[in-house]
């Protein structure tokens, strides 16, 4: 030890505090009893640094306080303390506070990335500032500084001492309080902080905004599409409900003219059932049709005559009582019933005392395209099948009915141009069973009731349109009223209608709805100039 201080009075060991080269000038001296000396001298720059360290931070928190900065940190705490308590003295739950219209936690984490995010960048704050907004952060996770609890700091760590003593000058704030303080510590530090929380605010309106259209646009387009599956469904409802009528109605008339195609089957196809049950499937099927087409056609005859009706007896009924009106309007609604019903019998042209003729049913028409083996059967037969009909005439081919019959048959075809063809009968018992043709200019010269002038009707029979139909009823109907008194009563079957029969065999049948007559017809009054060749056959069937 006497040599120690020896080395140190001469100067070869410096003790003074802070000095680090202790350690070597010991090692160098080989001194035995360095490490003793070294302990103290550490024990000693501890206890320097210490008193040193104490005054240096008593001094800079007296100048903290008696500085303007220092003023207004205090008045920044107890404005902020007073608004958060504002905010946070209602009973409501935390996550109900609102701030900026925006819950308060929600806005704080705002502020904390923020600050995170732009601290050094966007935004440069003073020292004191920053420990200002990190003690606010750290009394809104930790609550109120609690130096008894807090983990010891390291001998040099000044700003960690700094950051609690900002800390402690919170006081006993509370967290929401502190969250408070620290949104409006950023705001007035950094102006670029509202616009950037107006700016997340009006990103997540315009989302919500985007959001509750979707939804909206998802809701209209699950209705719409609910509203066509309900559509589609009904639609196909009302498809197979009208598919099971025709069917029913399908069956019910396949049932009524089976066995009068099957007979007129066996005589086309002898011994050969299987192109038998074909022809029968096609005469059905034309039948159906045909049948529909003439339902549809007296439905909508029927409607605009009651409309023609309704029309004419609302005209007649203007400046008449009300009790007037309705008596009319009766007596017209009965007179519709009664003339609708009795429409057909007057299409039938029989006279006032024919109640003993029954009502005649509609024919059956169909067509066939086997046209040339037709007619090689035609042609192949006796030869009275095939007629030249000239232009400007008609032909009248009549087919008395048959005791052992039930049914008329008839086909017929031609060559190159199309012909005009109706079916009539002539009520009566026939003078002869034999079939008779006649051929004429005029239907008057064949036992007709029409005029000269009815085969060329006012539309002209090439046009097939309704007026001539029509045009031809009424001269029949004038003929049949100047004739009746010395002739049979006769009864449209088919009107005369013009049959594009060069491309096709047209076929049909008709069931004898008593005795007389069949009047065959076929037209060719409206040519001027072509002659037809007419391939035809009639027969009967049990």
């Amino acid at each position: 030890m006497h040599d120690l201080r020896s080395a140190v009075a001469a100067g070869h060991l410096n003790i003074n505090h802070g000095t680090p080269n202790i350690t070597e000038q010991l090692n160098r001296l080989k001194h035995p009893d360095y490490e003793t000396l070294v302990q103290k001298a550490a024990r000693k720059v501890i206890r320097t640094t210490k008193k040193y360290r104490k005054k240096w931070v008593e001094k800079k928190n007296k100048s903290r306080r008696e500085t303007p900065a220092g003023r207004r940190f205090s008045r920044t705490m107890i404005s902020s303390a007073s608004n958060v308590e504002l905010v946070d003295g209602s009973d409501t739950e935390d996550s109900k506070i609102l701030k900026w219209n925006l819950p308060l936690k929600e806005l704080f984490r705002m502020a904390c990335s923020f600050y995170k995010e732009k601290s050094g960048k966007a935004i440069h704050l003073s020292y004191e500032d920053n420990l200002k907004l990190v003690a606010f952060t750290q009394q809104a996770a930790h609550g109120p500084l609690d130096l008894a609890n807090s983990p010891p700091l390291g001998m040099f760590d000044v700003i960690g001492k700094d950051r609690r003593i900002a800390w402690q000058h919170l006081g006993t704030i509370t967290k929401l309080q502190a969250m408070e303080g620290f949104i409006d510590l950023l705001d007035r530090l950094c102006p670029l902080f509202k616009p950037y929380v107006e700016a997340i605010k009006k990103d997540r309106e315009e989302k919500l905004r985007q959001a509750q259209l979707e939804e909206a646009r998802r809701r209209e387009q699950m209705e719409s599409e609910k509203e066509q599956m309900a559509e589609q469904k009904r639609i196909e409802d009302e498809k197979n409900r009208e598919e099971l009528q025709r069917r029913q109605l399908q069956d019910a008339l396949n049932q009524q003219t089976y066995h009068q195609f099957k007979e007129y089957a066996e005589k086309q196809f002898p011994g050969n059932p299987e192109q038998q049950a074909i022809l029968i499937r096609q005469l059905q099927t034309e039948h159906y049709h045909q049948y529909m087409q003439q339902l549809q056609a007296q439905v909508a005859s029927n409607y605009s005559h009651q409309m023609r009706t309704a029309s004419d007896a609302q005209e007649e009924l203007n400046g008449t009582d009300q009790q007037q009106q309705v008596g009319q309007q009766t007596d017209l609604v009965v007179s519709a019933k009664e003339s609708s019903q009795l429409e057909y019998k007057e299409q039938c042209e029989s006279d006032d005392e024919s109640g003993e003729y029954a009502v005649i049913s509609p024919a059956n028409m169909w067509t066939k395209p086997d046209i040339k083996l037709f007619k090689q059967e035609v042609t192949s037969g006796k030869g009275d099948g095939v007629i030249r009909v000239g232009h400007g005439d008609t032909v009248t081919v009549r087919v008395p009915t048959h005791e052992g019959g039930s049914c008329l048959f008839w086909e017929f075809a031609t060559d190159s141009y199309d012909i005009g063809f109706g079916v009539y009968f002539e009520w009566g018992k026939p003078p002869t069973t034999e079939v008779s043709v006649h051929i004429s200019e005029s239907d008057e010269d064949d036992d007709t009731l029409e005029d000269d002038d009815s085969v060329a009707c006012v539309d002209d029979l090439e046009c097939g349109g309704q007026q001539g139909q029509q045009q031809q009823h009424k001269q029949y109907s004038s003929g049949a009223s100047s004739s009746l008194a010395n002739r049979n009563p006769i009864s449209i079957i088919v009107p005369i209608y013009r049959r594009e029969c060069q491309t096709e065999v047209y076929a049909g049948s008709h069931a004898y709805p008593g005795e007389g007559t069949y009047l065959l017809k076929f037209d060719n009054s409206y040519s001027l100039w072509r002659s037809k060749t007419l391939y035809y056959k009639v027969f009967y069937t049990r």
